[in-house]
């Protein structure tokens, strides 16, 4: 049976840049005439992506999978994890919700579920010419280290070659990288076959002999240094440098709130692409502003970040901007918080049964037990707009007032056809929100959702939207380009035995 070859990309630590290295490393491989594939066999993060057979996994290697030229699979994430609370995660199992889970249950769960990441491995390698796999976190973490089954345990599972990844920016890189070797075991440091040294800022020559030490204490090469780039890729987390990405520029001015559980932020990386807007993410009623348009994004704990907005005093912003003929859109769990009330009976984001939510718009939302993914085409009432993107929702809502008018409809769901009310607005039209993630990709949606926002500060433009696919392809270009100049990619692929 043909079996691919693989390369696995650990890092001394979260957000050293491992998923954008694996990222760059796919693109190039698929450039250079190979079939690709990246894998991660445990994610851990509330930015998904739904698959075309509406299976749900991890955003980045969707990202990763894009870069490959080939269609995204659950097979590449089989574990997602996405945190409902501080000790405790909603369990997806190649696509699909098994169900909630402690920390501690997890752990104890892990060696059905090393057999699980080994079987959709090795149907994964059995399709591809390489796998690129990225690790979690750091492999040096000695307390978890008893069943790992995604940094030194995914690689003994696939018998891959590792690359260690830095972060020089953050500063200690030398010290991190040689602590993750030493707290190695042995047989795990024999897998690690070179370094990468991330998002370097300067000259490299003044950091030369820093890396010839480097190399003599850990007796492995230093494959490259890359520098910082400032390419914007989708990231797999809130946890990233991506909520502190913002446009300070425009004349329109975008404000989304931070809610502490957010979830597929990335739904809102079209907005970057536009010229003449301002976007930024709110987190407190000082930093609020005038916004021209409010966003309420996605959530993986709908009741619990209303909590948080009424805390933060947000909640009473909100509505005071809305009073004063402001325009609101929610995104998901941001369409439910639009609503009245949130019902949570059989405790599926937690033990709060039920929140007043703002009550902008006339819904009731109960959080069910079985969860809609999917990848769905959906209609704007009374406009000839379809529109494609995906769906991730536990919540059902309904109507219970006047207050809310039909805004979009679901016209299908993967392949099935349907006709059900997805989203709703207000009698005036300036609230609404939608189930419907990715709804900003759709090109000609947004451009007319932007000239609408200038024409109501009495401007008149002409917006220009660029096609959102092409710009991500030319970002996977231009980050193979850059990442190609600065590592030695002839000893990448000797290291995975591809002369």
């Amino acid at each position: 049976m043909k079996k691919a070859k693989s390369i696995m990309i650990q890092g001394t630590a979260s957000s050293v840049g491992k998923s954008l290295i694996a990222t760059a490393l796919c693109r190039i491989f698929t450039l250079d005439g190979f079939k690709v594939a990246p894998f991660k066999s445990q994610n851990m993060a509330l930015n998904s992506f739904i698959t075309i057979d509406g299976r749900e996994m991890g955003r980045a290697q969707a990202v990763q999978a894009e870069a490959c030229n080939i269609e995204p699979s659950a097979l590449m994430n089989p574990i997602l994890l996405k945190p409902s609370s501080d000790v405790g995660s909603q369990v997806i199992i190649k696509g699909k919700v098994y169900k909630n889970m402690t920390a501690q249950e997890y752990q104890r769960f892990k060696p059905v579920l090393r057999e699980i990441v080994k079987e959709a491995y090795e149907e994964l390698v059995s399709q591809f010419d390489i796998v690129v796999i990225e690790g979690a976190g750091s492999p040096a973490e000695i307390n978890l280290k008893d069943n790992d089954l995604v940094n030194m345990g995914m690689a003994e599972i696939a018998d891959s070659p590792v690359i260690l990844v830095g972060d020089i920016d953050k500063g200690g890189v030398f010290a991190s990288i040689v602590g993750t070797m030493v707290l190695l075991e042995q047989r795990e440091r024999r897998r690690i076959k070179g370094v990468i040294i991330n998002k370097f800022r300067g000259d490299v020559e003044i950091l030369k002999p820093g890396l010839l030490m480097l190399e003599k204490m850990i007796k492995r090469p230093v494959l490259g240094v890359v520098p910082y780039l400032n390419i914007h890729i989708d990231e797999e987390d809130s946890a990233t440098e991506y909520l502190k990405f913002f446009k300070n520029t425009g004349d329109i001015d975008i404000a989304i709130i931070y809610l502490p559980h957010i979830s597929n932020f990335t739904d809102f990386e079209p907005f970057y692409e536009v010229e003449g807007i301002k976007i930024r993410y709110v987190y407190n009623i000082e930093t609020f502003g005038s916004p021209d348009l409010v966003i309420i994004p996605g959530t993986k704990n709908t009741i619990g970040d209303l909590l948080y907005l009424k805390a933060s005093g947000l909640y009473e912003k909100i509505k005071k901007y809305a009073e004063n003929d402001g325009t609101i859109i929610g995104i998901c769990g941001g369409l439910q918080i639009l609503g009245k009330k949130v019902v949570d009976p059989y405790g599926v984001e937690s033990d709060i049964k039920e929140s007043e939510g703002l009550g902008l718009l006339d819904l009731i939302t109960v959080l069910e037990k079985d969860k809609i993914t999917s990848q769905s085409l959906i209609k704007l009432e009374n406009t000839s707009y379809l529109l494609k993107g995906y769906e991730i929702h536990m919540g059902r809502t309904e109507r219970i007032g006047e207050n809310a008018i039909p805004f979009s409809r679901v016209l299908k769901r993967g392949e099935v056809e349907c006709n059900e009310i997805d989203g709703y607005m207000s009698l005036n039209g300036k609230i609404w929100g939608t189930y419907l993630h990715g709804i900003f990709d759709n090109e000609d949606f947004l451009k007319e959702l932007i000239s609408s926002l200038y024409r109501k500060k009495g401007l008149e433009k002409t917006v220009e939207v660029k096609s959102f696919r092409n710009t991500k392809i030319a970002k996977y270009d231009e980050l193979a380009r850059a990442v190609r100049s600065a590592l030695d990619i002839n000893t990448i692929y000797n290291i995975m035995g591809i002369r």
